[in-house]
């Protein structure tokens, strides 16, 4: 996807309300494609969606559907007839302690019948999903780098009861899914993990602690170490390049927050 305002044809972001979807909704204008964005319009939810209706070219080029993953079918009309799918969705709930086994198949099963809905509208070309470092680096296994290959391991995060393995083990078990529904189905799905702000994140989790406190008293304690690195390399090699260094994004992100008086 090259830049440049001629139209690219019709794409579909789920979860578009979101950090990552309205930030890739916004990019995706700019580059001269038609977006339908999907965003649960619960009423209860009393959800302000105007960082979207107000993004240049939303006027033209933005159609907003509701949709929710609990009812997957909800997601037809809005894949219907595009070119590309980015799955953003996911309803994150980090304070949920228990792992809800029937909400996970649930999940699992609802972002099946997405990609069904894709393979049904004979047009979708690519299926780009939304992963997480949560689906890679949560293991015993001592790994210093990561990448394609590593996978977090559902019974180790049961056994620990890691903290955010309600998070955790969905995420895996979605994804993994979704990669085998794809090979299976011919079908053209690539999965990213977002950057992370820091590295090691997991300090806790992975070692089984609970609560702010503890993280606290396990930094404070832990010897030196090295920090777990996820590589980009399968990306770079795709030809993607990086255009802004830590300094920059964290100054951007504090002059926003300035200019929208979060500050």
């Amino acid at each position: 996807m090259e830049g440049g305002k001629e139209e690219k044809g019709i794409v579909c972001v789920t979860g578009g309300a979101g950090y990552i979807g309205s930030w890739l909704i916004m990019r995706l204008l700019q580059r001269g494609y038609t977006v339908r964005a999907t965003v649960r319009l619960d009423p209860e939810l009393n959800r302000d969606i105007s960082h979207l209706t107000n993004l240049p070219g939303a006027s033209e080029k933005l159609q907003i559907f509701n949709a929710d993953l609990k009812n997957p079918q909800s997601f037809d009309t809005a894949i219907d007839g595009c070119v590309g799918v980015f799955l953003v969705a996911y309803p994150v709930n980090l304070e949920q302690i228990e792992v809800d086994d029937a909400a996970n198949e649930m999940l699992v099963e609802g972002t099946l019948e997405l990609l069904k809905a894709c393979l049904k509208s004979k047009t979708v070309k690519r299926v780009v999903y939304t992963s997480t470092a949560g689906a890679v680096v949560a293991n015993n296994k001592d790994l210093m780098e990561m990448d394609e290959s590593s996978w977090s391991d559902i019974d180790f995060c049961r056994t620990v009861k890691a903290h955010g393995s309600s998070y955790i083990i969905p995420k895996t078990l979605i994804e993994q899914a979704t990669l085998k529904f794809a090979e299976e189905n011919r079908l053209d799905l690539v999965s990213i993990i977002p950057s992370l702000f820091r590295d090691i994140y997991f300090y806790s989790n992975a070692l089984g602690q609970k609560g702010d406190t503890s993280a606290h008293l396990l930094l404070s304690e832990m010897k030196e170490q090295k920090s777990v690195h996820l590589s980009p390399k399968k990306l770079l090699s795709l030809g993607f390049k990086f255009k802004y260094d830590m300094k920059e994004m964290f100054d951007g992100a504090i002059q926003s927050c300035k200019e929208k008086g979060f500050l």
